[in-house]
């Protein structure tokens, strides 16, 4: 299993009680089952049977949720009117798409082949970290990702977002 890149000054930690931080990059290879394995620093806030949930992003990388986000993702859908029909489509279509797991004793997850077909992840996967989620990306879609954000665009979101 490929592990590259890792900088173990940007990885997960938990500052405060409760809170997990997902932050860094890690490249790592599924292994011949499929299964990619979830950054320990990631991971070892969480026991072995918490859900997350991983969702196909519109900009074609997956999404995950870990069980602190999917509680607050429980809380709006369960507040949704069943009589609101759009808000009931939209839930339909969204969880149509989603999968939920916990990963394995080894820090693995098996995301479904539609999930990867989506990414783009054939072989090597590229996980980032976006503070209380992270993302699965192809490597070039990662580095085409990289590229849009980079130098003056940075600043500017960093601006528009008032960070």
């Amino acid at each position: 299993m490929g592990h590259f890149g890792r900088n173990p000054y940007f990885a997960a930690h938990m500052p405060q009680a409760g809170k997990t931080f997902y932050t860094g990059l890690f490249r790592h290879n599924l292994d011949d089952k499929g299964r990619l394995t979830i950054p320990s620093a990631w991971r070892y806030a969480h026991a072995e049977a918490d859900t997350f949930l991983a969702t196909p992003h519109p900009d074609g990388y997956v999404a995950v949720l870990p069980p602190a986000e999917v509680d607050k993702l429980h809380e709006k859908i369960g507040a949704m009117k069943l009589s609101d029909a759009a808000a009931q489509a939209f839930a339909a279509r969204f969880f149509s798409q989603t999968q939920s797991f916990s990963f394995d004793k080894a820090g693995r997850i098996g995301l479904s082949a539609d999930l990867l077909r989506h990414a783009g992840v054939e072989k090597e996967a590229v996980l980032v970290g976006s503070l209380t989620k992270f993302n699965i990306y192809n490597p070039n879609r990662w580095q085409q990702e990289e590229a849009r954000t980079a130098g003056e665009n940075f600043g500017d979101v960093m601006r528009r977002l008032d960070i």
